[in-house]
């Protein structure tokens, strides 16, 4: 993304450093090769401006001109509409139901258990853990014919999922051998050149200081 000083944008993003809602909001992003102005938020100390434009005073926020726009999943899908090369949902209305529905299901199955994952209490962070360890064992056996979640194109699905299996062992969850196929499957999503370049030095350093 260009700096801040370089010119106006006509886009402009909220993105928490860490935030892995945030994060994959900036795959999508680089994956359309958008020029657009990455605003780094401390969630910590958010910027005054956050909370003019969003009510919920939240990352990721999208500012498109006079529109503005919070929630990934609805960012990144109206990313994939206003810039649709190279197109991120499939073309067809069933196919693109059954994407919705698998995003649908990450929030609610997974990423819903964050804040526990997150969290202090010894409990909830091993249920959170063991829930999705589970989850994703389940599905891994799909990657042994898929080369992403949908087939052999990469979608809005995999810029979702790819977040939090970046994220696996920063929440102390370690998948059994036999869920080999969708380990293989992160690392492909790991080498793609707009998962490498959407990661903050913050997201860099959380795979670094566990090796």
């Amino acid at each position: 993304m260009a700096s801040l000083a370089t010119r106006k944008h006509v886009m402009t993003l909220y993105s928490g450093t860490t935030d892995p809602y945030s994060h994959r909001t900036r795959i999508v992003l680089y994956e359309k090769d958008v020029e657009c102005q990455v605003i780094e938020v401390d969630i910590k100390k958010k910027p005054r401006e956050l909370a003019d434009l969003n009510p919920y005073n939240c990352v990721p926020t999208m500012v498109d001109r006079d529109l503005v726009l919070y929630e990934s999943l609805i960012i990144n899908e109206y990313l994939d509409e206003r810039l649709p090369h190279p197109p991120l949902m499939p073309v067809d209305p069933v196919s693109r139901g059954r994407a919705r529905l698998m995003l649908m299901r990450f929030d609610r199955d997974w990423y819903s258990l964050l804040p526990e994952l997150e969290g202090g209490d010894r409990k909830l962070v091993q249920r959170a853990r063991n829930i999705v360890r589970d989850g994703l064992t389940v599905i891994s056996p799909v990657f042994k014919e898929k080369q992403f979640v949908l087939g052999e194109e990469f979608s809005l699905v995999d810029c979702s999922l790819a977040p939090l299996l970046w994220r696996l062992p920063v929440y102390g969850i370690e998948l059994p051998r036999q869920a080999r196929p969708i380990l293989d499957y992160a690392e492909r999503l790991f080498e793609r050149k707009s998962f490498k370049l959407s990661l903050t030095d913050a997201e860099r350093d959380m795979r670094a200081q566990i090796r």
